[in-house]
């Protein structure tokens, strides 16, 4: 699901402190690994770089904090207006800040950085004032106990509107726009905002009024709070979240104790950020060039095109004045970077072993001692470690692991562990038998290199060249045959009959009726299709930019539906780093895309199609972490149902339909490489799971013993 792989996160509040807290940390969104790694067999060192910064970046988010749907993955419960339809140009009476304009979509053409700091600013002495209001409201003796469901969260989101849209606009272009001076904002104001929301969710007037409001349900008629009340059912969902997450979140501590929970959890939200930078500069400032024609023979024509259009385009970054560069995708020269398609390709394709190891290295060890020491993310996690274990343990839990799995629906760590230990058994011997046969075509086509002699087992760096080349043996089937056959606006077209033809809802191209912060992104209305009535929106950030935008693929929430801010028309972003198109050549995409692109839309489809009023319930929000990916998974599997494959599976240029034969191929590949698959999450799981129970941080070990 989205939480594979890197930067999923690890634990996020729906809930109402925690709300606004997610949107601190958008720079870790619901997401998926967006690379073909889960066919490798990696060793327990390199693999820790990975599981780094899949377990422990993410994991910064706690306490109440929430995130933003990576890591996977969370979502920034951003409070914004009411929703409308929004033109590239601004009402004549709207703001000058567009952070201040929140009458409808977020003016992305018009933001610049240099609008945050004033609209946070003036946002959080507002802010400051109407809770205080509130508080004191709550405070009084003539409405402590007698506080109703209407007169506190519904104020509290409407309270909090204001600098969520804001905060949540900032963390979304964090995230897909990267840049020195956003990031300077960013980092300016995040204290702020961290302290206004700590005081949310420390709030005990806050927290006696949910007290009552729960005792005066229980102790209230069944047909007041029957289980066939659906509105009902939602208020309370609502107040049990905010009640457990403002638990979390410190409300009873006291004096020393609760000053240094919160000394801790601002110096977490920097940590994060800094975690998230660090990651996505070394991504970006890691390039290898090829210019022999020799070393890239056999490398699919796809990949070829897209590392010499890399290869142009940094070219020109580096020299905006000179000639534009004579590049051939068959001729090169070549740049590989660590974007995810790129190193995709590089560890499927790329025959040249020592070019394989080179950028594995490269990737495995981003942002971690063996680079720039500035940018070095190890220090970082131990001190992450120990500051998650104080906080745990002033909460009152043995460990992390215990606490987060607080709001989930595993009960314990020792539940996680039997499940993984069951699954693992089964695994385990297909991975073996896996790995033996991909070894055996390795020793029989690799030549001298891969003799036992001169290859005692095969590296992580072989792994996946040579299950892929497996793949091609057993089905007579490469991923660059199927490519032509997936263009992503065919892919689009028959994703949305898809969804109108099971969920009755029409999904109409909308560009130009909102601004967006690149020229690639795409908006979309979703109507009813019985009536026509528009009942949702989103965004389409289909490719990989690796310059400012981060790795993955994740859903967020621009828009949320709520009651009580008056917003009816969910809007949410939807964001992929797919294969670019290149040249005249519309985005081909590998299969593995369309799967994800299915799999995101399922978490937007969940947002935007909720029958939920009340705005921490809606959607996505209140669903536990380890349930929440129902929907995407569901979504997935429809990319093998044939009418729906079908309904979109045409070749770009003759408009030819796939081959039947390819079409059953592609499904019995679905299983391929599952018990490898498999133990890689697990291993990612397990030492997830090991590092925020029994791992010491202060101890003698280090995370590279674990």
């Amino acid at each position: 699901g989205t939480c594979r792989g890197k930067d999923s996160p690890f634990l996020r509040s729906h809930f109402l402190p925690g709300r606004l807290l997610s949107a601190l940390f958008s720079t870790q969104k619901r997401e998926r690994e967006n690379i073909h790694s889960e066919k490798m067999r990696i060793s327990s060192t390199a693999v820790m770089s990975v599981a780094l910064s899949a377990t422990l970046a993410k994991s910064t988010k706690a306490f109440g904090m929430g995130v933003s749907r990576t890591a996977r993955r969370g979502i920034p419960l951003a409070m914004v207006s009411t929703a409308t339809e929004s033109t590239d140009a601004a009402p004549a009476d709207a703001p000058s800040n567009p952070l201040l304009d929140q009458a409808g979509l977020p003016r992305f053409a018009s933001i610049e950085p240099s609008h945050l700091t004033p609209a946070v600013t003036d946002l959080l002495a507002k802010l400051d004032a109407d809770f205080a209001s509130l508080e004191e409201k709550l405070s009084s003796s003539a409405s402590a106990s007698a506080s109703d469901f209407d007169d506190v969260l519904p104020a509290v989101e409407r309270i909090q509107s204001p600098l969520g849209y804001v905060w949540g606009v900032a963390g979304h272009l964090n995230g897909v726009k990267n840049g020195d001076e956003l990031r300077e904002a960013y980092e300016k104001n995040q204290p702020g905002v961290v302290q206004a929301m700590t005081r949310f969710s420390q709030s005990r007037p806050l927290y006696d009024a949910l007290k009552g409001i729960e005792a005066s349900w229980e102790a209230s008629s069944a047909s007041e709070s029957g289980d066939d009340d659906f509105y009902t059912n939602q208020k309370r969902r609502a107040v049990e979240g905010n009640l457990r997450s403002m638990t979390l979140g410190g409300v009873g501590l006291e004096g020393e104790r609760k000053e240094r929970f919160n000394e801790m959890r601002m110096r977490l939200a920097e940590l994060s950020t800094k975690f998230g930078n660090n990651v996505l500069d070394a991504t970006k400032a890691y390039g290898l060039t090829i210019e022999d024609p020799a070393e890239v023979e056999g490398v699919p024509a796809s990949a070829r095109a897209m590392w010499a259009q890399a290869y142009k385009m940094h070219a020109m970054s580096e020299n905006p004045d000179g000639d534009e560069p004579n590049v051939d995708a068959e001729k090169g020269p070549w740049r590989i970077t660590l974007d995810g398609p790129s190193y995709v390709a590089v560890l499927s394709h790329l025959p040249n072993r020592e070019y394989r190891e080179k950028v594995y290295r490269a990737y495995l060890t981003r942002a971690s001692e063996m680079g720039d020491e500035a940018k070095n993310n190890v220090p970082l996690i131990n001190e992450i470690l120990k500051i998650k274990n104080e906080m745990s343990a002033m909460l009152g839990f043995e460990n992390y692991a215990e606490q987060s799995l607080a709001q989930k629906m595993a009960p314990s760590p020792e539940a996680v562990a039997e499940l993984t230990d069951l699954i693992a058994d089964r695994a385990l011997p297909a991975a073996a038998k896996e790995l033996e046969e991909i070894t055996a075509l390795a020793r029989e086509r690799g030549g001298d290199e891969y003799s036992e002699d001169n290859l005692e087992k095969l590296m992580p760096w072989d792994t996946t060249f040579w299950s892929e080349r497996l793949k091609e043996t057993k089905f007579d089937l490469t991923e660059e045959e199927l490519r032509p056959y997936f263009a992503l606006p065919a892919v689009l077209d028959g994703m949305f009959g898809l969804v109108r033809r099971i969920f009755d809802v029409e999904v109409v191209a909308a560009d130009g009726e909102a601004e967006v912060w690149h020229p690639d992104v795409r908006f979309f209305n979703v109507k009813d299709a019985s009536t026509g009535k528009r009942i949702a929106s989103f965004y389409l950030d289909p490719f990989s930019r690796p310059a400012d935008k981060r790795g993955g693929a994740w859903m967020d929430v621009c828009i949320g539906k709520s009651e009580a801010c008056d917003r009816d028309v969910p809007v949410a972003y939807l964001t992929c780093n797919g294969s670019p198109p290149v040249g005249d050549t519309p985005s081909l995409m590998t299969f593995r895309e369309v799967e994800t692109l299915f799999h995101e839309f399922g978490h937007g489809l969940q947002h935007m199609l909720t029958e939920a009023s009340v705005g921490d319930v809606a959607g996505i929000n209140g669903v536990e972490w380890d349930a929440v990916e129902l929907p995407s998974q569901f979504m997935e599997n429809w990319c093998y149902d044939k009418p729906t494959v079908y309904g979109f599976a045409r070749h770009h240029e003759t408009g030819e339909p796939l081959p039947e034969e390819m079409f059953e191929k592609l499904k019995e590949q679905k299983t391929y490489g599952a018990g490898m698959m498999a133990c890689r999450q697990l291993y990612f799981g397990q030492l997830d799971m090991e590092l925020h129970s029994s791992y010491d941080p202060e101890g003698d070990e280090t995370i590279f013993d674990v």
